[in-house]
């Protein structure tokens, strides 16, 4: 991506959120909501992002006093439950609960089936959560330099799990290969979960998955911690070191989630929808069930978001580019 084309999303995104583009529907704040909303979730049930859905949506009925459905549409990598809320009425009653693969996902592909920039409406950054690089037990591994000295001593012949090819988690792991300059073979799985159980029967030696999905497996022993990508110690696992702590310099990954609706939604609608969702999140009980699910609340405006969308998108598709990971 030219630094012009990057220019031009980040402008055209800034440009959504702060309302200079949108087109107003007849639907206003003033009657906003009266039936039942819909929360598309374009990924499987139990990831973060489905959690994150829930919690908000079961919030968001105690204020709005309506019913939110929450509809999980997984597929293509995000991208069927997408362009189901894409080709939705703009009135604020199909609302997607995305996270950071819509960005890999296009970094990757080098295109997808909608345009974030013109055919979404940002609304709210809600939180996020690192990833964590874990082994099965049996394979002795408690650290990062354990990891790279059975790597080097068996090179071509250690493999890892990742949520997928071109998945956040899968694109970290290689810049980290790239630092280390390791020879590990890549198993991409489809989703978190498939790859988190492989590891744990024994199929693959190592993973790297969604940090929400290992503290259960980690506190029975199932799981052993090798190190976190975020740049600070996760809260819910205070005793895993982060990969920076163990030798690598400024390596900071982690995945976020974030609302939106269609393009098109009127700005007094997106402003109530933001408000009601803030409030949810203020709540120190949500707060609490996101903790205990490995999500930290990370409240951001449609135009914080609409920035760390624009940039995330040309850093990744860089990256890609550089560690030359292509879709299958």
């Amino acid at each position: 991506m030219s630094i012009y084309s990057s220019f031009k999303l980040v402008v055209s995104w800034i440009a959504v959120a702060s309302g200079t583009t949108m087109l107003s529907p007849a639907v206003h704040a003033q009657t906003y909501p009266d039936k039942p909303i819909r929360i598309v979730v374009p990924y499987g049930t139990g990831g973060g992002a489905d959690v994150f859905a829930r919690v908000v949506g079961s919030g968001l009925e105690k204020i709005w006093k309506q019913g939110i459905a929450v509809d999980n549409r997984a597929g293509a990598s995000g991208n069927i439950g997408t362009l189901a809320v894409v080709r939705s009425r703009p009135d604020g009653y199909t609302l997607l609960l995305q996270n950071i693969t819509m960005v890999t996902n296009y970094a990757v592909q080098g295109r997808l089936p909608y345009t974030p920039s013109t055919d979404l409406t940002p609304i709210l950054m809600l939180g996020s959560t690192p990833w964590v690089i874990v082994a099965n037990p049996k394979a002795n591994i408690h650290s990062l330099q354990e990891l790279t000295d059975l790597v080097k001593k068996n090179p071509g012949t250690v493999s890892y799990a990742s949520c997928g090819i071109g998945t956040p988690q899968h694109l970290t792991m290689e810049v980290l290969n790239q630092a280390l300059n390791l020879d590990i073979l890549h198993v991409g799985y489809k989703g978190c979960s498939p790859a988190m159980t492989d590891v744990i029967g024994g199929q693959v030696p190592v993973a790297i998955v969604s940090a929400n999905l290992v503290a259960p497996y980690l506190n029975t022993g199932k799981l052993t911690a090798i190190g976190v990508t975020s740049s600070k110690r996760y809260e819910a696992l205070p005793n895993v070191r982060t990969i920076e702590e163990q030798g690598v310099k400024s390596f900071n990954y982690d995945g976020w989630y974030a609302l939106m609706g269609p393009s098109g939604m009127a700005p007094d609608v997106v402003a109530k929808i933001t408000e009601s969702v803030s409030k949810v999140l203020d709540d120190t009980t949500v707060q609490k069930t996101l903790y205990d699910a490995g999500i930290e609340v990370k409240k951001g405006s449609a135009k914080e978001l609409s920035k760390t969308i624009a940039d995330d998108s040309a850093h990744y598709y860089d990256l890609a580019r550089k560690l030359g990971i292509k879709p299958e």
